[in-house]
C-alpha cells in the first residue's frame, strides 16, 4: 500500500492474555457468519455480496477469525511465521498469534508501537518492523515527525522474541527514506542476516530523503550481536535514472518491494515504474541484470513472487496504491492486476518475457478497494499455483502452470464494508503456511481458511520452520 502519514498513540506496552480483559474478548473465535458457498460448477460468483456477506468456491472456507482490539485497532498490514507462531503487522504494532491450531489461533502478546506500515519479518530470535513514517524519535513511545524535520526518525526497529510473550525492542537503524517495505536476507556465512530496504518518494526538501534516490539500503544484522546491526551498503540500482513517469504510470524513485530467492542468489524488484531481476550472490552489492517496463497497463509495480524453479516471476500493479475501487468493467482485466513473466538464459544473460496477465474474474463494488495486493506460492508439487490478497476482492488461488492462460481455482471473500459509501478494507496479506491460509484483514483482523483442492493436495507435504514470504523458500519439486 503506498505510505500514510497517520497520528497513533505514543507509548510501548506488551500485553499478554493473562494481563487484561481486553485479550479475552479477543481470543474468542468469530464464527464465520454469512457464509454463502458459489455453485460447483464455477469458482466465479456473478452477483455482488451483500456487506459482510461472506462468498466462496466449494473448495476454500473460513474456519476462524480473530477480530482486531484496541490498541491494535489500527491498519493491519503484512505477516511472518515461525514454528507455531504467525507475527502480524499493524500501524500500531504488532501481534503475536498461537496458530497451532488454526481453526482457534489465539493472541500471545500484542506490541504497541506506532510507525506505518510496520511491515514485518523474523528469524531465530530476532523481528524486525519498518517505519515508513518520520517519528519524533526511534522509540515506541514516539510521536509523529515531520519529514522536513533533519531530526525526525525513520527505519528499522529490531526486536528479541526468545519470550513470545514479551518481545524486547533492542535495536533500531535509520534508513534513508525510511523503510516503506524490508526483505530478509540470510548471509551465505549465516552469521548475519541482511535487510534490502525498499524506500521511495523523495523531495529536495526532506533532509533525509533527497532525490534522485536510485537506491536500497541493505542492513546487516550480525547475529550474535544483533544491538550491532547497522548500513553497509547503498547500491544504486539505477545509475542512468529510473522510469520517468507518465500519465498512466509512477515516475522510478526508489522500490516498493523486493522479493529474494537466496538459494538461487536471485531477487525481483518492484520499483515503481520498473520491474528488475537482480543477482545477489553477494549479498552486499547486489546486480540488476534485467529491467521491464509496462508503459500500457502498469500504474505501479507493487511486488513479485517467483515460482518454485525461478523460472518464472508474477509482478503485481497496485493501481490507486490500494486505495481505490479497480475491479470493475470500467477498469478492465489487464490493470490493477498481475503481470506473468518468464525467465530464460543463465547468469547475467537472464532476460524476463512477458506472457499474459491474471486479474480476479469478479467484478466488485465501486464502494470497493480492490487490486493485485499480497500473495505467496502454494508449494505444489509439479504446478506453479499461488494464493493472493485483492483488498475488498478477498483471496484468490490460481494457477499459472500454463504463464500464457492463468486461472483461478479458487475464492473467498466477504463483501463490501458499505453498500453506499467508499470505505477501505479488506485482506492485506493472504498466505499459504504449513497447511492453511492466513489472511490478515486491514478491518476484521486475522482470518484462517483451509483449502481442500485435488490440485493442491501436495502442498500438505510441505512444512516450513520459518516463513518470510519475501523470503522465498524452495520446496521438493520435480
Amino acid at each position: 500500500m503506498i505510505r500514510l502519514h497517520m497520528p497513533r498513540p505514543r507509548h510501548l506496552r506488551i500485553v499478554a492474555l493473562a494481563t487484561t480483559g481486553l485479550l479475552v474478548a479477543s481470543a474468542l473465535v468469530a464464527p464465520a457468519g454469512n457464509a454463502q458457498v458459489a455453485p460447483p460448477s464455477t469458482p466465479t460468483a456473478t452477483a455482488i455480496p451483500g456487506v459482510d456477506e461472506i462468498v466462496s468456491s466449494p473448495n476454500l472456507r473460513q474456519i476462524a477469525n480473530l477480530p482486531k482490539v484496541a490498541p491494535l485497532d489500527a491498519t493491519n498490514s503484512d505477516l511472518a511465521f515461525q514454528g507455531r507462531y504467525a507475527f502480524a503487522g499493524n500501524y500500531n504494532g504488532f501481534v503475536i498469534y498461537d496458530i497451532s491450531r488454526p481453526s482457534a489461533p489465539t493472541v500471545k502478546a500484542r506490541v504497541l508501537c506506532p510507525g506505518s506500515q510496520n511491515d514485518i519479518s523474523v528469524h531465530g530470535d530476532l523481528l524486525f518492523l519498518s517505519t515508513d513514517s518520520p517519528r519524533s524519535d526511534d522509540s515506541c513511545t514516539s510521536t509523529p515527525g515531520a519529514p522536513l524535520e533533519k531530526g525526525s526518525w525513520e527505519g528499522i526497529k529490531v526486536f528479541d522474541i526468545r519470550d513470545k510473550a514479551n518481545p524486547r525492542y533492542i535495536k533500531s537503524v535509520e534508513t534513508a527514506c525510511g523503510s516503506h517495505t524490508h526483505t530478509l536476507v540470510p548471509g551465505k556465512d549465516r552469521k548475519a542476516v541482511y535487510l534490502y530496504v525498499s524506500s521511495y518518494s523523495p523531495r529536495v526538501e526532506f533532509p533525509d530523503c533527497q532525490p534522485p534516490h536510485d537506491s536500497i539500503s541493505i542492513v546487516k544484522v550480525p547475529l550474535k550481536k544483533p544491538t550491532d546491526a547497522a548500513v553497509v551498503a547503498t547500491p544504486n540500482l539505477f545509475p542512468d535514472g529510473g522510469f520517468p513517469g507518465s500519465e498512466t504510470g509512477s515516475a522510478t524513485t526508489g522500490c516498493h518491494d523486493i522479493t529474494a530467492y537466496p538459494s538461487k542468489d536471485l531477487a525481483a524488484g518492484a520499483c515503481m515504474g520498473d520491474g528488475i531481476l537482480l543477482d545477489i550472490k553477494n549479498r552486499e552489492a547486489p546486480r540488476v541484470i534485467n529491467r521491464i517496463r509496462d508503459t500500457v497497463n502498469f500504474a505501479f509495480w507493487h511486488s513479485a513472487t517467483f515460482n518454485n524453479s525461478g523460472t518464472k516471476v508474477v509482478f503485481t500493479d497496485e493501481l490507486g496504491g490500494g486505495g481505490a475501487a479497480t475491479c470493475n468493467e470500467a477498469i478492465g482485466p489487464n490493470r490493477g492486476a498481475d503481470a506473468i513473466y518468464d525467465i530464460a538464459g543463465r547468469g547475467d544473460a537472464r532476460t524476463m518475457t512477458f506472457r499474459s496477465y491474471y486479474k480476479i474474474p469478479r467484478v466488485n463494488a465501486d464502494t470497493e478497494n480492490c487490486v493485485a495486493h499480497n500473495g505467496s506460492l502454494v508449494p505444489v508439487l509439479g504446478r506453479d499455483i499461488m494464493v493472493q490478497s485483492w483488498y475488498q476482492g478477498g483471496v484468490s488461488v490460481w494457477d499459472f502452470t500454463d504463464s500464457a492462460h492463468p486461472k483461478e481455482i479458487a475464492f473467498w471473500e466477504r463483501g463490501p464494508l458499505s453498500a453506499d459509501t467508499f470505505v477501505g478494507g479488506g485482506t492485506w496479506s493472504a498466505y499459504y503456511y504449513n497447511g492453511h491460509i492466513y489472511s490478515n484483514d486491514i478491518v476484521k483482523g486475522l482470518d484462517v481458511l483451509e483449502l481442500n483442492d485435488w490440485r493442491t493436495w501436495s502442498a500438505k507435504l510441505t512444512r516450513y520452520n520459518e516463513l518470510n514470504v519475501q523470503t522465498q523458500p524452495s520446496y521438493l519439486g520435480w
